[in-house]
């Protein structure tokens, strides 16, 4: 979730997207007990992480309803406030990550989540790829199915990859190609076009003999690259990488800044965006898309001087008449952060889950979910 240095949510999406599913619940009269995580804390004292703010944003949205809180997940006193839940109340537990329990898929940990409901709903894509106790292990012991984002994200993004409109298009973005490794093996067998901007070019470009200056590269991926770029071409998949970039003179929001063609990047001069070449050439792909899959910004969104390339190429998305969808995470902030969201087919929920879908893997808190065939009525 994402938040300001003073504990403001400054991105909502992912709780606006769950509100049908806890609605839904209402409307069927069940007593909603609600758990999620919150950043990564290391101990209950890391006071910071509370799940306060989420509780306060959904009472923003859900004025008549009664939310209550407690500062706990397990225990006598969790199960004393749930026996006093009346029909269409809800109780949101604290923080589940204050406990190390959670994250080691603890299995008498989960238990004790399980004992208390009759019904577990996953709603949380954005962790559907985490074997936790609250994702996975609760699933062996309660009658588990999946939410309306859950089902949506996975029928959209499987639909994508599996039954794409041709041709289709992937971006990717990000600083490391090591991150993106199993999301291109995958690619190399499904996808049309594969265009690659971000920290991650640079390792590409250097791969095919560029001067890439100071720019951002991954050494130990370089023959790798190679490879994919020779797969791609024995697979006739056309694959861009950038350009032309903007390049600073140093890594700040207000540094000198001058265009290089991508493999002659002078030493001192680092890569932060693309360059006009490059969104002209990625939009001429994007603009006879059947599908399109955008993963990771192109820049750095956080400096406006090298947001550029990022809001050139999800305006151009959004005004294609393809299947679009933003992944997760970083990507599904720089498209809110443009106010292009409601142009999108998709806005994913999930960063790391998206990823792995892309990747053709099997996510564990969605497998946990499938050997239900539950449904609640």
């Amino acid at each position: 979730m994402p938040m300001d240095p003073k504990g403001k949510i400054t991105d909502d999406t992912r709780i606006r997207e769950s509100i049908c599913t806890i609605q839904y619940c209402i409307d069927k009269g069940a007593r909603i007990i609600l758990c999620s995580h919150l950043g990564r804390p290391k101990s209950k004292s890391d006071t910071q992480y509370t799940i306060m703010p989420v509780v306060e944003k959904l009472r923003e949205y859900l004025k008549d309803i009664n939310i209550s809180y407690i500062d706990d997940c397990i225990g006598s006193k969790v199960q004393a406030a749930v026996g006093k839940l009346k029909d269409g109340d809800i109780l949101y537990l604290e923080n589940i990550r204050f406990y190390p329990e959670e994250t080691a898929n603890d299995i008498a940990f989960a238990k004790q989540l399980a004992g208390l409901c009759d019904y577990y709903v996953n709603d949380a894509f954005g962790a559907a790829h985490r074997a936790h106790a609250s994702t996975e292990g609760i699933t062996h012991f309660v009658p588990a199915v999946a939410g309306f984002l859950m089902e949506r994200e996975i029928k959209i993004l499987s639909e994508a990859i599996s039954k794409p409109k041709r041709p289709m298009t992937v971006i990717l973005g990000g600083k490391k190609v090591a991150d993106k490794i199993g999301v291109i093996d995958n690619l190399l067998k499904i996808a049309d076009n594969i265009l690659i901007g971000g920290g991650m070019a640079y390792t590409f470009v250097k791969a095919n003999g560029g001067e890439v200056g100071n720019s951002i590269v991954d050494d130990s991926k370089l023959n790798y690259c190679r490879g994919v770029l020779a797969e791609a071409k024995k697979n006739k998949i056309n694959i861009i990488h950038s350009i032309d970039v903007i390049a600073a003179d140093n890594y700040s929001p207000d540094a000198n800044t001058r265009i290089f063609e991508s493999d002659k990047i002078r030493e001192g001069w680092e890569g932060l965006d693309i360059g006009p070449k490059t969104i002209e050439a990625f939009k001429a792909v994007i603009a006879k898309s059947g599908t399109i899959i955008w993963q990771g910004p192109v820049g750095v969104t956080e400096f406006e001087k090298f947001a550029n390339g990022s809001r050139e190429i999800g305006t151009a998305i959004a005004e294609s008449n393809a299947i679009t969808i933003a992944g997760g995470g970083d990507t599904a902030f720089t498209v809110a952060k443009f106010g292009l969201g409601d142009k999108f087919t998709h806005l994913s929920t999930g960063g790391g889950a998206s990823l792995e879908l892309l990747e053709g893997k099997t996510l564990p808190g969605v497998a946990a979910l499938l050997d239900m065939n539950k449904e609640i009525k």
